[in-house]
């Protein structure tokens, strides 16, 4: 086992790594920019070190600061949390390169599973099903237009170093596709310093399913049950709850035996998730596989009981995973809310402020992960989220109820915060009812008016 992990992130999941450590025996390390002087995990981890200014890339980004205060504080491997260099290839080989454990796939697994082409035709060749599309990337407009016709409109443009919705173009007509296939070349180039681009099938109003994996050294897979991260605002998820309302227990031991299939066929290491669309008809496709810690693990860990960083930082130890995680089944239901410092009033516009005060929801099966406290300035250059709301019930109705029953004790004065837009989501009635897509934000309406917070 590690002797001591340095935590190269900040907020909510490094003092999620660093309690993990602690329960464990490994000795923390935190680090730090300017601007996160006074954050949580500074003091709660065994040692800190200031790493640069407030800005991503002077400091979370700054591998060689990163690397620097691994060898000066002797540890002997580096969590890389989820964003900033957790799916970054070069430093998990400049990690190795110096002897570091990087906990999270080596750069050839990072590349290969990053690129969405190459990560298609990996799956396809593990037999999991993939959405049909062109094989490999795109070699210009006329060969889009061409394979468009041969599949069938609606089709999409994809970059295939992309993320977050950019690089990305549906395409409805003929006549429109030679323009967005500049356009998300463009863009793609702009964003990911790579044009380019493949082509799929669109799936109109899909679910977006994704699947748990934990992997170890041993060539063991195990899938932890699927997640729910449907309600998502600009391909950004704001809510996640599993089970799945629409996934039966065929389908979820269906798509659980494709993940693992996919995970195997690349030797997978270590905690990941593999994403699928899911059609109305019941049948999914391979979108993407997460090389990483997710937001929202905390769900599959109330539904499971399964401590997912603890088990992931195992399986970089050399640990063999348990044989009895084979037979883990979902128990109840839990749901995920990211409370974000933004304004949902105003299109979600950042609210960087001062936090006067602060509550915690609390009670049975409330569970807050966050780094926030009264008297916390917030940073104006990182992730808007504050905090993550988890709540478990015995099924999904008492999940709901208990949700919304946190959500109305949480208070955070100072900054406005998205928790009335989850109060009015969770109250509406086709929520309610499992009844949503991908697009379900598209035509719903946050009423400022009401005061959701009192």
């Amino acid at each position: 086992m590690f002797n001591k992990i340095l935590i190269a992130n900040r907020g909510e999941i490094a003092l999620r790594v660093i309690r993990a450590c602690r329960e464990m025996g490994i000795r923390s390390v935190a680090v730090y920019s300017e601007a996160d002087e006074l954050s949580l995990h500074t003091k709660f981890a065994d040692e800190a070190v200031c790493i640069g200014p407030g800005p991503s890339k002077d400091s979370y980004l700054n591998t060689q600061a990163i690397l620097t205060a691994a060898e000066v504080t002797n540890a002997d491997a580096i969590h890389p949390g989820y964003g900033f260099l957790a799916e970054n290839a070069d430093f998990a080989d400049m990690c190795s390169s110096h002897n570091i454990e990087f906990i999270g796939p080596d750069g050839r697994m990072i590349e290969a599973m990053g690129d969405k082409a190459s990560a298609k035709a990996t799956m396809k060749a593990a037999g999991v099903p993939v959405i049909p599309g062109s094989e490999g990337i795109l070699s210009s407009a006329k060969e889009a237009e061409k394979l468009a016709a041969e599949m069938g409109f609606p089709v999409i443009l994809k970059a295939t170093a992309g993320g977050g919705g950019r690089g990305m173009r549906v395409v409805y007509r003929p006549e429109d596709l030679a323009n967005l296939y500049s356009m998300a070349q463009i863009e793609s180039g702009s964003a990911f310093g790579n044009d380019g681009l493949y082509l799929e099938k669109y799936i109109e109003n899909p679910r977006h399913i994704e699947v748990q994996l934990l992997g170890d050294k041993f060539g063991n897979v195990y899938s932890l049950g699927e997640r729910e991260c449907s309600i998502q605002r600009r391909h950004q998820k704001l809510l996640e709850e599993t089970p799945s309302p629409v996934v039966s227990e065929a389908l979820r031991l269906e798509m659980g035996e494709a993940a693992v299939a996919g995970a195997k066929r690349v030797n997978y290491v270590g905690a990941g998730t593999i994403e699928f669309l899911l059609d109305k008809h019941g049948d999914f496709y391979f979108m993407e596989m997460n090389t990483r810690i997710q937001v929202e693990h905390t769900i599959s860990e109330e539904v499971t009981g399964v401590d997912i960083v603890k088990r992931q930082i195992e399986c970089h130890a050399g640990l063999k995973l348990p044989d009895w995680l084979s037979k883990i089944r979902l128990r109840g239901h839990s749901i995920e809310c990211r409370i974000n410092a933004e304004d949902p009033a105003k299109d979600f516009q950042p609210s960087p402020m001062f936090i006067e005060n602060v509550h915690f929801p609390g009670g049975k099966g409330v569970r807050v992960d966050s780094h926030i406290y009264a008297g916390y300035q917030i940073p104006p250059y990182y992730d808007s989220m504050l905090a993550k709301l988890i709540v478990h019930g015995q099924d999904r109705e008492e999940a709901l109820a208990r949700m919304l029953g946190a959500l109305r004790e949480f208070i955070i004065e100072g900054p406005k915060t998205t928790i009335p837009f989850h109060i009015q989501l969770l109250e509406n009635s086709e929520i309610q009812q499992g009844k949503f897509d991908t697009h379900f934000l598209d035509s719903f309406r946050f009423d400022p008016e009401r005061d959701d917070e009192s």
